[in-house]
């Protein structure tokens, strides 16, 4: 070869430009037309082996994944907004958030978590936010109920999300105002038709044992997510253990007299001395939600998300990735905990101070962790029901949904000894 062509060779080579190496997809408040669907995209890279890196509080916990030109392709497909980086610029990223002097910490993501849903099969009219948020992201899940739990298929999962359950017995206490609907004389038959074929004689019985078995899910190193009533019933009805709560009405018998005083704090995952609402009439399960006593006007009822060192506390500042840290407010049957019931050993990670209420906690229990988040719909302020579902397209960078996609990809960091 002559020393012309090596030449031109060379001046090619310096010319045209390096293929890039990574895509980085921002979440900042600017800059992503669609913050859901980038969630759904990561995951999607995960199932297919892909490895990912979730970068804490850079632009909003924006996600770095390899330049594959599928990857393009689907992010153009779904909406999604990505920035090409040459291994340079990608590198420069990383040393930024590596400094001591920044808040931010990079993350690998490294296998897409398995995720079921516990919800009853053919659910009534109101929807459930994570059901409809993971089909709008396009993660896939598996909804599983109380059969599957008590036969241990929870073992099958990394994640399971609790849909407005009443795990307490007591029919989602809409005894008062719905009791001679045909949806609820329907739900109730269903439920004591179930129990029956479980081998229970109270509909309370079976769903104690379902929460058993949750709670040993937990406890084995799962993570569970909960919102609205599936939070405070679920830890009521561990506390309730041996304990008959239930009126007449709900299980054919009396309750136990003063149980209140029955109630074992200690078996709760998350709350602590509360009073429990004896009035089979009343749409309330005890005193730990703070939605009959609010104060406050739809427009002004925002909560502040925690700031957490992402270096020190990357778990808390996972859960808390978002382009904004004050987000809108929403009620539900449990709208948010009041301060002085959740316990002390769990993470308050949202709060409305004004109020005195966690909108969204943390915890540990054994070898799992579990986040409750009050509330039922953050882009529905008070759905009733029978209200139609919310249309997420309508809302793709809501920041109450992304809070939602933070636990879900969650289970996928890699593991690694925290540093508190």
């Amino acid at each position: 070869m002559s020393f012309k062509k090596i030449y031109i060779l060379l001046l090619l080579a310096f010319i045209v430009p390096a293929r890039a190496s990574m895509i980085l997809l921002p979440m900042d408040e600017t800059t992503q037309q669609n913050h859901l669907k980038a969630y759904g995209i990561t995951y999607w890279a995960l199932e297919r082996s892909y490895k990912a890196n979730w970068l804490l509080n850079y632009r909003g916990g924006s996600f770095l994944l390899p330049d594959a030109d599928e990857i393009r392709r689907e992010c153009q497909i779904r909406g999604v907004s990505f920035e090409v980086l040459s291994d340079g610029e990608a590198n420069s990223i990383l040393d930024e958030i590596a400094s001591p002097s920044q808040n931010m910490e990079n993350v690998l993501l490294e296998k897409a978590p398995k995720v079921a849903v516990y919800t009853p099969r053919g659910k009534h009219p109101w929807d459930d936010a994570v059901t409809m948020v993971l089909t709008y992201a396009e993660i896939p899940f598996t909804e599983v109920y109380d059969e599957e739990v008590l036969t241990d298929q929870l073992l099958l999962y990394d994640w399971l999300h609790l849909h407005h359950e009443d795990f307490t017995g007591q029919y989602g206490k809409f005894f008062g105002q719905y009791r001679n609907a045909p949806w609820y004389i329907e739900q109730k038959k269903e439920a004591e038709a179930l129990a029956t074929k479980l081998g229970y004689s109270k509909v309370s019985d079976e769903k104690l044992a379902v929460s058993l078995k949750i709670r040993d899910f937990v406890i084995g190193g799962g993570f569970m997510f909960a919102m609205c009533s599936a939070t405070d019933s679920f830890d009521i009805a561990l506390s309730a253990e041996g304990v008959d709560i239930c009126e007449p009405m709900f299980d054919g018998d009396a309750s136990d007299a003063a149980y209140q005083s029955k109630i074992d704090y200690n078996s709760a995952f998350a709350f602590k001395d509360y009073i429990l609402e004896r009035n089979p009439q009343a749409y309330e399960f005890s005193d730990i939600d703070t939605t009959n006593d609010r104060k406050i006007l739809p427009d002004a009822d925002y909560f502040t998300l925690m700031e957490y060192s992402a270096k020190w506390d990357p778990i808390p500042s996972m859960l808390c990735q978002n382009h904004t840290q004050l987000v809108k407010g929403f009620m539900g049957q449990t709208t948010a905990f009041r301060g002085d019931k959740v316990k002390s050993s769990v993470l308050v990670m949202g709060e409305n101070k004004q109020n005195g209420e966690a909108r969204y906690i943390h915890g540990t229990k054994g070898k799992g962790m579990f986040t409750y988040y009050g509330g039922h719909d953050p882009e529905d302020y008070q759905h009733r029901v029978g209200d139609a579902p919310t249309v997420l397209d309508l809302h793709p960078n809501s920041p109450g949904y992304r809070l939602i996609l933070n636990n879900v990809l969650f289970p996928a960091a890699k593991k690694k000894k925290l540093k508190t």
